[in-house]
C-alpha cells in the first residue's frame, strides 16, 4: 500500500515530472503514488503532464478551502506536494494536512522567500544580495508563504558570472534530484504511521 499524493502546480510541472520519473524508477519499492494533480491555471502544462500519465487533472479557478478539501477527500489524499504552486494554500487545508504538506523553494529560507518570491525573481535576489551560496530548501507548508518548518537545505554555489538563468538552471537540476526523494521519504513515514495507528 502506498501513500496517495496530490500535487498542486501552477506552471510547467518539471518537479511533478521528476517525482513521476523517480516513482517509475523505484517501481514497487516506491512509498507513494501521485493520484491527483490540480492547478489554479487552466493552461498549466503540469495538467497536461498529469493527463499524459493517466492522472486526474483538475483546474481550480478559485481554490478556496472548502473546494480544495472536498477534492482532496474525494481522492483520499494522504500528502500534498506543492510544485511551483503560486497560490497561498488556505489555513483550513494546511491545518488539516499539518505535517503532510510540503513545498520546495529555490533558495535559502527565510531570507529569499515570501509573497512574490518565485522563479527568476528569487535567483535575481540571491545575486543582488551577493551571497556565496543559494540552494534548494524543502519545508513543511503552513498558512504563510515560504514560512513552515524547514526539512532540509542543499546548497548550490553562486558563481561570479552567474545570471538568474544560469543559477536557476543549477538549482532546478538539484530540485529534480532531492525533491522526489524527500516526497518518497515523507510517504514512507506517513504509511508507517498509518500501519501502527
Amino acid at each position: 500500500m502506498t501513500a496517495r499524493i496530490a500535487v498542486l502546480a501552477s506552471g510547467g510541472g518539471s518537479n511533478l515530472q521528476a517525482i513521476l520519473d523517480y516513482h517509475a524508477k523505484l517501481g514497487s519499492a516506491r512509498s507513494g503514488d501521485v493520484i491527483l494533480v490540480a492547478s489554479n491555471r487552466a493552461n498549466a502544462p503540469a495538467l497536461d503532464r498529469a493527463r499524459h500519465h493517466g492522472i486526474p487533472a483538475e483546474y481550480l479557478p478559485s481554490p478556496d478551502a472548502a473546494t480544495l478539501l472536498a477534492l482532496l477527500a474525494k481522492h483520499s489524499i494522504d500528502i500534498i506536494v506543492l510544485a511551483g504552486y503560486l497560490k497561498l494554500v488556505p489555513p483550513l487545508v494546511t491545518e488539516h494536512y499539518r505535517g503532510h504538506i510540503i513545498n520546495v523553494h529555490p533558495a535559502p529560507l527565510p531570507q529569499f522567500g515570501g509573497l512574490g518570491m518565485y522563479g527568476q525573481r528569487v535567483h535575481a535576489a540571491v545575486l543582488t544580495a551577493g551571497v556565496s551560496h543559494s540552494g534548494v530548501t524543502i519545508h513543511f507548508v503552513d498558512d504563510h508563504f515560504d514560512h513552515g518548518s524547514i526539512i532540509a537545505h542543499w546548497p548550490v554555489p553562486v558563481h561570479p558570472d552567474d545570471t538568474p538563468e544560469t543559477l536557476g538552471a543549477r538549482v532546478l537540476a538539484l530540485e529534480h534530484i532531492v525533491y522526489p526523494r524527500t516526497v518518497d521519504t515523507l510517504a514512507a513515514m506517513v504509511m508507517a504511521r498509518k500501519s501502527i495507528s
